[in-house]
């Protein structure tokens, strides 16, 4: 997903991204949506949520 479907995924949520990096931008969804702020940490080995939408992307991170 680019950065630009990422910020209007969180318009959509009602969250403000100004300034924020893409990375940033992920974890306030998550965040949002009652997940855990994991998105290109260091849980990506153990936050076991292996369906999660940003999960190939945040491995790479």
């Amino acid at each position: 997903m680019n950065v630009k479907e990422i910020q209007k995924m969180a318009r959509d949520l009602g969250l403000k991204t100004t300034k924020l990096k893409k990375a940033e931008m992920i974890r306030l969804i998550q965040k949002e949506e009652k997940n855990d702020e994991c998105y290109g940490t260091s849980k990506v080995t153990s936050c076991g949520q292996n369906d999660c939408l940003w999960r190939a992307d945040c491995v790479k991170a």
